[in-house]
């Protein structure tokens, strides 16, 4: 179909797609600054707080949660950064990826340094699996996107 009716259904679908990018690149924002604040307090108590409560081992476990954590923050504004420039599904796949897969990986293994209940390691895979293709979802969003 072509005509002005078609260029306005291109027009519209173009101006939504915009739109969902917008509102992906402000919940990635918003989840990096709260994982970034969050990664910083969890870094300052396990080296304070936890270091004499915890084996060392158990603190080396608590170090990679929040290790992980900050450094899977900025991603998320890299997420934020693509979803405004190349809005599209893999643009928020991204950033649900790698705020999931923060909270599966880092929640997973704060909790195992915690407790010391080992059922908590099974989880952590799943969340650097989702680290992992939160990583491929940004790259994909970037080869697709249009310059």
């Amino acid at each position: 179909m072509t005509g002005p009716r078609s260029a306005g259904l291109e027009q519209s679908s173009a101006s939504g797609a915009r739109r969902r990018g917008e509102r992906a690149s402000r919940l990635a924002a918003l989840a990096a600054g709260a994982f970034g604040f969050t990664g910083v307090a969890a870094g300052a108590f396990g080296a304070h707080a936890l270091k004499a409560r915890l084996e060392p081992e158990a603190l080396a476990v608590f170090d990679t949660a929040a290790r992980y954590q900050l450094l899977h923050a900025p991603a998320l504004l890299g997420s934020a950064w693509v979803a405004q420039q190349w809005p599209g599904r893999a643009a928020r796949a991204s950033a649900a990826l790698f705020a999931g897969g923060i909270v599966l990986f880092s929640g997973s293994l704060y909790a195992l340094s915690l407790s010391g209940v080992r059922a908590f390691g099974a989880v952590t895979p799943i969340g650097g699996l989702l680290l992992l293709l939160g990583w491929l979802a940004l790259a994909l969003a970037a080869a697709r996107g249009r310059p």
